[in-house]
């Protein structure tokens, strides 16, 4: 009953949400060579006219941008088979194919289509896996992104996180007529919704656990405060307006705590919140300036941004208090921290020795800082629910961007919006 009542709050954000006017569009810029060779065949249609979305070119693209594979152009393909017994297995290896996805979108009585598909192992002739799932017009493209999942996790071994959302900050306007919009979209860009509009900056968006709320910085009163707000319904509350700086919210793995940076006492400090009791405990004292908390995925410590060593490096502090823990010593400036979900990594920003400000990865085991993005002022490093990708902020032609870095550096893109300028990304957990 829990999942039931899960799926359709989730159902309810996208259909209450007003859509936003401009989809991010995807360049992408490196990948790996070598990439998994596979064809995905445009799916067989059984209805009128054209279907309403091209399912097998949306899983195509999503398993284009991991960089782990290269989708065989459609022009290339030697037959376009939908069933099992179509399949012509020497076509395949002909045009050097490893795998192949065929499917087909079926419309049901009553409204709605059924999207079946198969994945085979084009040099062992044999099926590796195959589902069919309900689904409507409006979840088409999700419904292709589930697709993507189980293709991606069917050869990598790990899950896949296309089927996931991102939230970013839009910029529109200048001057009097600046606006600022909160977005969440479908990792690939697409079908963005506004959650939030304001005349006044909005900062900091930080995913829920369960990925039913955000919370964030608003300057809607002309000062700092942070909100939670639930997607499903709109419904906000706030939960930090104390006097000075309210800034940079992040959630506890259970969801039930918030920790922030707060200055009510006079100075930059790190603080947790209860959202259940609104009960406010400091955890740094120093007279330095600490800011930018990130959970680890185990709940029971902290890292944090502070200048107490001369510099911004990165800090780790258990939640029950105690001495901090540099982690970082290479350069002079490292901050803004996102952990893995597997707690052995951070992201974070790097200054390097041309005063770039770079994305890098940190292992907390060896210590080895590897930088992953190639930009001049990058910002807001954020994991992929699975590990494998990074979603940043970026400049690009002069305006402000997304973009994307697998964990060694290797795959790159860049997302970005017809007009306006985009920043302060946030990967969302799994939704499921």
């Amino acid at each position: 009953m829990k999942r039931i009542i899960a799926v359709f709050l989730l159902l309810l954000f996208w259909s209450g949400l007003q859509p936003a006017r401009a989809e991010l569009t995807i360049e992408i810029t490196s990948g790996i060579e070598g990439a998994l060779p596979i064809a995905v065949v445009p799916f067989a249609w059984n209805g009128p006219g054209a279907p309403p979305e091209d399912v097998a070119e949306i899983v195509a693209a999503d398993l284009a941008r991991s960089g782990q594979f290269a989708p065989l152009p459609r022009a290339d393909m030697l037959s376009r088979p939908a069933r099992p017994e179509e399949i012509r297995y020497r076509d395949w290896r002909a045009v050097g194919v490893d795998n192949l996805v065929i499917g087909r979108i079926v419309p049901r009585d009553g409204g709605g289509y059924t999207v079946e598909f198969r994945l085979f192992d084009v040099f062992r002739g044999r099926q590796l896996t195959g589902y069919s799932f309900p689904t409507s017009s409006e979840r088409l493209r999700e419904t292709a992104h589930r697709v993507a999942d189980i293709v991606y996790e069917t050869l990598t071994g790990e899950r896949g996180a296309f089927r996931t959302w991102i939230a970013y900050v839009t910029v529109t306007g200048s001057g009097d007529e600046r606006r600022y919009s909160l977005q969440v979209a479908d990792s690939d860009g697409y079908n963005p919704r506004t959650v939030l509009r304001s005349r006044q900056p909005l900062m900091s968006p930080s995913w829920s656990p369960d990925a039913r709320r955000l919370a964030y910085v608003t300057f809607e009163q002309e000062t700092a405060e942070v909100y939670v707000q639930e997607l499903a319904t709109g419904q906000r509350r706030k939960v930090a307006s104390y006097q000075g700086i309210n800034g940079a919210p992040a959630w506890s793995p259970d969801g039930r705590q918030l920790a922030l940076t707060l200055s009510q006492d006079g100075n930059a400090e790190i603080y947790i919140l209860s959202l259940e009791s609104d009960r406010l405990r400091r955890l740094t004292r120093h007279p330095a300036i600490d800011t930018e908390p990130a959970w680890a995925p185990d709940g029971r410590s902290l890292v944090f941004t502070s200048d107490r060593g001369g510099s911004p490096q990165l800090y780790r502090l258990a939640v029950d208090g105690g001495r901090p823990e540099r982690l970082t010593f290479e350069g002079g400036y490292n901050a803004s921290a996102d952990f893995a979900p597997d707690g052995k990594r951070l992201a974070l920003l790097h200054r390097d020795g041309r005063g770039n400000y770079r994305v890098a990865v940190q292992d907390l085991e060896r210590g080895m800082l590897t930088l992953v993005s190639e930009g001049r002022l990058d910002e807001s490093p954020s994991f992929a629910p699975n590990g494998r990708m990074i979603l940043y902020a970026t400049e690009a032609g002069g305006r402000g961007v997304l973009a994307a870095a697998s964990v060694d550096g290797r795959v790159g893109q860049r997302l970005r919006l017809q007009e306006g300028e985009v920043r302060e990304p946030a990967w969302s957990p799994f939704l499921e």
